[in-house]
């Protein structure tokens, strides 16, 4: 398993990859500075373990690469970082397929937080749990709960026991596995489908 790093900049490229070597210090870690150069590399180097992906790229801008890439590793998870302001790109890149979205002005702490709440849902899996909840893993189904009680990021983090980027992350996954955007729509999804029950906790 190998992680790609997909970025046209030396600098950023070098951060990215000193934190992931920090996070997953035995995992190959593959830098790439154009995204065509991907299916080469992926047949050099392994199946990917997760990408990380700055927006705007020689051969490619915006979403389309995000979109690309998940059209041929739809299970493979995606951190996008970029110079635009979350505000601008975020739910776009969201929306696209990404995971989670980065902006180049974080530091390192806050970068190596973000990258490490994915690595850690990601590691947590997608396991379903039985019967009617068949589409969401344990994970999920305890999200749905505490969506329901009216808890915040923080909140949820608390209770889990792990931070608000891989809360985030968590969220994130559980809005496109039920095909909404926001915690409303994911709450009244959750109640037409019969999603909250007692046991979900």
């Amino acid at each position: 398993m190998s992680i790609y790093v997909i970025d046209d900049h030396p600098l950023m490229r070098d951060a990215i990859v000193m934190v992931l070597r920090r996070l997953r210090p035995a995992e190959n870690i593959i830098e790439l500075e154009r995204l065509d150069k991907l299916a080469a590399a992926v047949k050099q180097h392994g199946k990917p373990d997760l990408f990380c992906l700055d927006l705007k790229l020689p051969d490619i801008t915006g979403v389309s690469g995000v979109v690309s890439v998940k059209q041929i590793y739809p299970d493979v998870p995606i951190a996008v970082y970029s110079a635009s302001p979350a505000s601008d790109m975020e739910e776009a890149c969201i929306e696209a397929g990404a995971d989670i979205y980065i902006e180049k002005s974080a530091g390192s702490s806050e970068l190596a937080a973000a990258l490490r709440g994915l690595l850690m849902a990601d590691a947590e899996g997608e396991e379903p749990v039985a019967a009617n909840n068949s589409k969401l893993s344990k994970r999920q189904t305890q999200l749905i709960a505490m969506l329901d009680k009216g808890m915040s990021n923080r909140d949820i983090a608390t209770e889990l026991e792990i931070s608000e980027h891989t809360v985030k992350v968590h969220l994130w996954r559980l809005f496109r596995r039920l095909g909404v955007k926001s915690r409303t729509q994911a709450l009244h999804h959750a109640r037409s489908h019969g999603l909250l029950s007692s046991g979900a906790m």
